[in-house]
């Protein structure tokens, strides 16, 4: 089995072990779509590390909502794509603000490839509100700008761009 399929195994594993949900259903629906928008914009990931960044969008969620340590998803996995977890794993806080605060972008930005994969999380949030009319949609289209301006690495320029034409009615 390839470091991809056995990463989507673990992180499905993961998921449903803490009953995690994505809006009443199972979180493999979220990961999914990560995975689909990785899929749409890999080209501007060089080829050695591809199988590599779409295992990290398996297990990107895996530290922060099941439980998982750093060492869980390196056992599971390999030492790159559990640092890819480990970067997009929020910070302590009571508010969104306070999770993703300057110290989570930093080290996002400090890790390779972990900037693609947030894109990804993002879009594939962005798009499955607009598809169900959710109020996330909103808040969403609140961060677009300062979202952007707090990851963005110039390589993923195209994605910026789509993220923010999901707004446009």
């Amino acid at each position: 089995m390839n470091i991809t399929e056995q990463t989507k195994q673990y992180a499905l594993r993961c998921h449903r072990e803490t009953h995690h949900l994505y809006d009443a259903q199972p979180y493999e629906i979220h990961l999914q779509m990560v995975v689909a928008a990785a899929e749409r914009f890999i080209h501007l990931i060089p080829e050695a590390a591809r199988q590599e960044v779409i295992a990290g969008c398996w297990v990107h969620d895996c530290i922060e909502d099941c439980r998982q340590t750093y060492n869980d998803v390196k056992k599971a996995t390999s030492e790159a794509v559990a640092e890819l977890a480990y970067a997009l794993t929020n910070e302590k806080g009571r508010s969104r603000q306070e999770r993703a605060n300057d110290k989570y972008y930093a080290d996002m930005k400090a890790t390779p490839y972990a900037v693609f994969i947030k894109y990804c999380d993002r879009i594939a949030n962005v798009t499955y509100a607009k598809q169900k009319g959710s109020r996330m949609f909103g808040v969403y289209q609140a961060e677009v700008d300062d979202f952007i301006t707090k990851i963005h690495q110039s390589p993923y320029d195209e994605m910026a761009a789509y993220l923010r034409s999901l707004f446009e009615k």
